[in-house]
């Protein structure tokens, strides 16, 4: 009997859901379909703004690859000028000075071959004039010392040396000269100290 019950009950919960399946899909459709057709159009729009994010990246990227080319271009290029610089940069004042060169090769041999120590001393003089001309036409500069106090960022002292009361801690003597080449100290001045 209880068997009996039991088929009955899984008899009428088959036509129940049976009778349930019938009915459901017959009123979901239409609602699936509008649904459906809102989904489409949002993965349309989806699709379309992908796609333009998509080129707007990739023209960005091409800008940034080609902006990076171009600024490792300038930094190759900028060494290069660098290095060319560096290499022949002191190409000008050497020209200069081989015209000193010149007069000083004529110097030596006026020397071997003449006794007049007088007219040598005036071509040295002459000589020693046109180099320390070019020297100053390049920005190079004798940097004064005689007379004056000691300056540690111009002058060197190598000696300290008695000397009178107006004289102490000043220069008293150039052991070796200095030069600056546009306000930047190329060799300081030797110098002796009164003290």
């Amino acid at each position: 009997m209880t068997h009996k019950k039991m088929k009955e009950k899984s008899v009428d919960t088959e036509s129940v859901k049976d009778e349930t399946l019938n009915e459901s899909p017959a009123t979901e459709t239409p609602e699936v379909d509008s649904d459906s057709d809102t989904l489409a159009a949002d993965a349309e729009d989806i699709n379309a703004k992908m796609a333009e994010m998509t080129a707007a990246a990739a023209q960005w990227q091409d800008k940034y690859m080609r902006l990076s080319a171009e600024f490792d271009n300038y930094r190759k290029r900028t060494l290069k000028e660098k290095m060319d610089l560096i290499a022949t940069g002191g190409e000008d004042v050497i020209k200069s000075l081989l015209s000193v060169m010149d007069d000083i090769d004529r110097a030596m041999d006026a020397m071997v071959k003449t006794d007049d120590v007088t007219s040598i001393r005036k071509g040295i003089t002459l000589i020693h004039q046109k180099l320390m001309d070019t020297l100053r036409a390049k920005g190079v500069e004798e940097i004064e010392a005689v007379g004056q106090a000691l300056d540690t960022d111009l002058h060197e002292a190598v000696a300290k040396f008695p000397a009178e009361e107006e004289q102490k801690g000043k220069i008293i003597d150039v052991v070796q000269k200095g030069y600056k080449l546009k306000d930047k100290v190329v060799r300081y001045v030797k110098v002796v100290v009164g003290e």
